[in-house]
């Protein structure tokens, strides 16, 4: 019996499992501007326009229709037409627009666009819901529409301003007001002075990258491609909502008419240390856009 009891005693034996420890909680405590899962609500599928490039390069443009209701109809009706499919971007201006559209301006509009919609450059009613601590110049007061658009008034009307990707419809001199065919997107310094003059009919939520990374235009002085061989082919433009159930992309926006979003506009107002000795007071519109995420 010796030896097996010095086998038993010279075994390896099992060592006592040590409690895991608790896990240290690292993520930071919630900030009142931190929205709640309630706070994102899902753009529609039939607000959502589908551009795709070559090479696969696609941008969203979140369409708003209650804002520019006859121009949004008729950029509805030109993608259910598939009017843009095998049209260009033909305009790259510097720190300025993407434009793009039927470069030779003699292609029929198809049955259903009104050619010249009325102007709708600003309306009577001022909806925000948020307010910035301060005026621009180009406005008294602006803020955020309950459903995510940034807006501004002078007190008598209010209008949609030219931030980097809003889109709007390219027009020749009044009364023109622009079909909607040709459309722009800003993909410079917030060019304010045209607010009130086009018709804002949209903003790029995905993909501006590539309309902003494009090659620049020289021509005219207006960024216009003077070789039509720089155009860039669009393959389609599609209404999410015409697309089949799984290649639709989906997003959502984040309601503006609650205390959280409240708090970040003041967060954005004033940017916080350690980098930020300095608070602002206030931001320019075009500096408080509001936050859209692709659905979870």
């Amino acid at each position: 019996m010796v030896p097996l009891l010095l086998a038993l005693a010279f075994a390896p034996q099992a060592q006592p499992v040590a409690p895991a420890p608790a896990p240290s909680s690292t993520a930071a405590p919630p900030k009142p501007s931190d929205p709640l899962p309630t706070d994102w609500k899902p753009i529609p599928a039939d607000e959502l326009l589908v551009m795709t490039l070559t090479d696969r390069r696609r941008i969203v443009i979140r369409l708003a229709p209650r804002y520019a209701p006859a121009h949004v109809a008729n950029i509805r009706a030109l993608a259910r037409a598939h009017w843009w499919d095998g049209e260009t971007i033909y305009r790259v201006h510097d720190n300025y627009v993407v434009q793009w559209g039927d470069a030779s301006e003699k292609k029929p509009l198809p049955p259903g666009v009104v050619a010249q919609p009325p102007a709708e450059y600003d309306w009577a009613r001022y909806d925000a819901v948020t307010r910035l601590a301060r005026r621009d110049p180009y406005s008294i007061r602006a803020g955020h529409s309950a459903d995510g658009w940034p807006l501004a008034t002078n007190g008598k009307v209010a209008w949609m301003p030219h931030c980097y990707g809003m889109v709007g419809v390219a027009r020749d001199l009044a009364p023109s007001t622009g079909s909607g065919g040709d459309l722009y997107a800003v993909i410079g310094h917030g060019p304010r002075h045209l607010d009130r003059n086009i018709a804002i009919v949209g903003r790029v939520i995905d993909g501006i990258e590539h309309l902003s990374s494009l090659p620049r235009g020289t021509g005219g002085g207006l960024g216009l491609y003077e070789d039509p061989a720089r155009y860039v082919p669009i393959v389609s433009v599609r209404l999410a909502s015409e697309l089949p159930t799984k290649a639709r992309p989906r997003f959502e926006y984040r309601a503006a008419d609650n205390a959280r979003f409240a708090a970040w506009v003041r967060a954005r107002e004033n940017r916080e240390p350690p980098f930020f000795t300095l608070p602002a007071g206030g931001a320019d519109i075009c500096n408080v856009m509001p936050p859209v995420r692709r659905a979870l």
